[in-house]
């Protein structure tokens, strides 16, 4: 499939998250048409209360702007035995809600609580817990006829390089190669993609400010004020090599997705049509056709 047949969307890109106090929450009405409008057709589900609740409107929702879906991203609990049944079963009503819609996509954000506090990091007795429970997400996964992928994210409990990689030793899960989480926990994007290409899932990729990145490492700034403060960016305007992870993906024979996804928060007015986050995203776009897409072989472009 060539490569901008496999370029997605994400909510999240457009300020719809569902954290008190991250900024405005636009609607589909306005999101999805602006997707549509830059030529992407699949978007991941998004923050609770950006579509309605029961699936059935959802996927009327969806036939309505002519989007399909892809599936979501699923904080769980799993570094602790005795909470695995509870896992599983959230998992398992995420998972046939993406089903229903259409999506093959389970994104799993290990999270230390259900209120996203600090992380503690896990020793290897923890990451092997971890790992175990992960392997139940991918039955129930399997289940549904999608793949579970694990996303790498600030605050969670696989934040740091030293995170992944005890994982990558501990679990064979899939990954969600997230330009953006990985440069901020200190893992490297491109080198991840050179070892580890037959490991990744599904590919999110979002652009990051440095300087941001290594206050909010320090708690100098959390993920919200680090976010309000613009730590993503749009593609080709931070400091990820975004050209080079997707080569080498690629050079691999990666041809799996690839979601634009920078977080964004809108926190003034709302931006008038046509601009704002729409504008964030075309400039990621033009960046992919300027500096990736003549840069790909033939039969990938």
């Amino acid at each position: 499939m060539a490569f901008f047949d496999r370029v997605a969307g994400a909510p999240i890109s457009w300020g719809v998250c569902e954290v008190p106090g991250w900024g405005l929450m636009l609607p589909t009405s306005r999101v999805l048409p602006e997707m549509k409008e830059l030529g992407i057709t699949e978007t991941e589900l998004g923050a609770p209360g950006f579509f309605p609740e029961a699936k059935e409107e959802v996927k009327a929702e969806l036939d309505r702007y002519g989007m399909g879906m892809i599936g979501g991203f699923v904080p769980l609990v799993l570094q602790h035995p005795e909470r695995w049944d509870e896992a599983v079963a959230n998992a398992r009503a995420a998972a046939e809600v993406f089903a229903y819609l259409g999506g093959d996509t389970f994104v799993t954000a290990p999270v230390q609580e259900y209120d996203w506090p600090r992380p503690v990091a896990l020793d290897r007795e923890g990451m092997r817990n971890l790992a175990k429970g992960l392997k139940l997400i991918d039955e129930v996964c399997a289940d549904y006829g999608m793949v579970q992928t694990l996303h790498p994210h600030f605050d969670t409990l696989i934040e740091t390089k030293a995170d992944v990689d005890l994982l990558l030793e501990e679990s064979d899960v899939k990954w969600c190669l997230d330009t953006g989480h990985l440069t901020v926990g200190g893992t490297d994007p491109v080198e991840f993609a050179r070892q580890y290409a037959d490991r990744v899932g599904t590919v999110h990729l979002k652009d990051v400010r440095l300087e941001l990145a290594d206050k909010a490492m320090k708690r100098e700034l959390t993920l919200l004020k680090a976010v309000q403060a613009g730590i993503f960016t749009p593609l080709g305007e931070g400091d990820v090599p975004i050209r080079d992870v997707v080569l080498a993906l690629e050079a691999a024979g990666y041809d799996g997705r690839y979601v634009i996804e920078q977080d964004l928060a809108i926190t003034g007015d709302v931006p008038a049509e046509g601009t704002g986050p729409i504008e964030n995203v075309r400039t990621s776009i033009e960046y992919l056709r300027r500096e990736v897409l003549p840069a790909l072989p033939e039969a990938a472009a």
